[in-house]
């Protein structure tokens, strides 16, 4: 199936709520070879890597039982990373509670553009016990009724903002971002308006899932973050994903300084996307005290079978994430030359192909609902 993109004016009569409700961020559809399903190995091994954590902590900690058992996926994309782990949570569920057979009804949640076409169509039959259902929307707000989910669940979403800091596309504000497309090596105050808006953003996550879940609900959570404040500036041994969102602006950039694009349309862009600090999201779920932690942990995803080796392959990863955005932004006519531009670049700076030299990290979140 063929991704249908649809293309969006995003000028100025476009309010900041319109466009944080239109729902931009959906990877690409379909099952193609820029498709989301044949360029997600990377998210593939980060949840290889936490089964092992997502059974100890089940096996340890649910310590509640519903016959008519509800998850939630928040932030599915088509499903062929979803599926696998709610196996593994269901699964760990029947193991805990053998003899009861629980039901599961199984809710699959992202942006209203994304591809469930593709998820439906690609869910497993094996599981008689196991009811599916989609629920479009943005997830840093409420989806569920008060306390109906038994537990939720996301791997790879929350480093995605509701919006970009309105700060950041404002020309009269000291944290316009002009001439860049993200925070990395940007000056302090724009670092500050994302950091900002994450705090916010994952304290209405947080509120939003408190209100779902039921007393002692189990959320298990794989967040994408730095080591350690701005170590994604990068280094000649070095790398993060924020680094290599930045060789991707500095495409556009170049394509603006040719004509190939519009100036302005590059300095109205940047990337909805953050990425915390272990002690940074420590902080804001103790503030909020929905939540307790039950365990939190680095996972190194660097042995990973997901490691993408090759430029064109982290261009094509790249590409199915972001190309809805950007051909929102920048018209669909320049994809190609954009990402061919990219991985040149890539392959041009060889320390990017070596997995030694990433320093991203995945933080493993078990909480409990207080």
């Amino acid at each position: 199936m063929k991704q249908q993109h649809i293309e969006l004016n995003l000028g100025s009569t476009t309010t900041t709520k319109q466009t944080s409700m239109l729902g931009l961020y959906a990877m690409n559809g379909g099952e193609g070879h820029l498709s989301y399903a044949q360029n997600s190995s990377y998210q593939r091994g980060v949840l290889d890597v936490a089964k092992p954590l997502l059974e100890e902590e089940i096996a340890a900690k649910l310590d509640h039982f519903n016959p008519n058992f509800r998850i939630a996926d928040f932030g599915c994309s088509t499903g062929h990373n979803s599926f696998p782990a709610i196996e593994i949570i269901t699964e760990a569920i029947e193991k805990k509670f053998e003899t009861l057979r629980p039901e599961f009804q199984v809710f699959f949640n992202d942006q209203v553009m994304n591809d469930f076409n593709t998820l439906f169509h690609s869910l497993p039959q094996r599981k008689r016990n196991l009811y599916a259902a989609g629920v479009a929307g943005p997830f840093h707000g409420r989806l569920f009724p008060k306390a109906s989910l038994d537990f939720a669940y996301s791997s790879c979403a929350l480093n995605w903002l509701s919006q970009v800091p309105e700060a950041v596309a404002d020309h009269t504000s000291p944290a316009w971002n002009k001439g860049r497309v993200h925070y990395t090596g940007a000056k302090h105050q724009v670092f500050e308006a994302y950091s900002n808006h994450y705090a916010n953003d994952i304290n209405s996550f947080l509120q939003a899932r408190a209100e779902e879940l039921v007393t002692g609900g189990l959320m298990a959570l794989l967040v994408p973050a730095d080591p350690a404040p701005r170590c994604s500036h990068g280094s000649a041994t070095s790398f993060t994903t924020p680094t290599e969102i930045d060789l991707l602006g500095s495409c556009l950039v170049d394509m603006a300084n040719k004509g190939i694009v519009s100036e302005e349309r590059v300095d109205s862009f940047n990337f909805p996307l953050y990425f915390t600090i272990p002690e940074e999201l420590k902080g804001i779920i103790e503030r909020n005290m929905s939540f307790k932690i039950e365990r939190m942990e680095i996972v190194n995803n660097i042995w990973g079978k997901g490691r993408l080796c090759s430029a064109k392959a982290r261009a094509a990863y790249l590409r199915a994430v972001f190309e809805g955005m950007l051909i929102n932004q920048f018209g669909r006519e320049v994809m190609d030359q954009l990402f061919d531009r990219y991985t040149n670049k890539l392959a041009a700076s060889p320390h990017f192909l070596d997995p030694h030299n990433e320093k991203s990290i995945i933080i493993f979140l078990l909480l409990k609902r207080n």
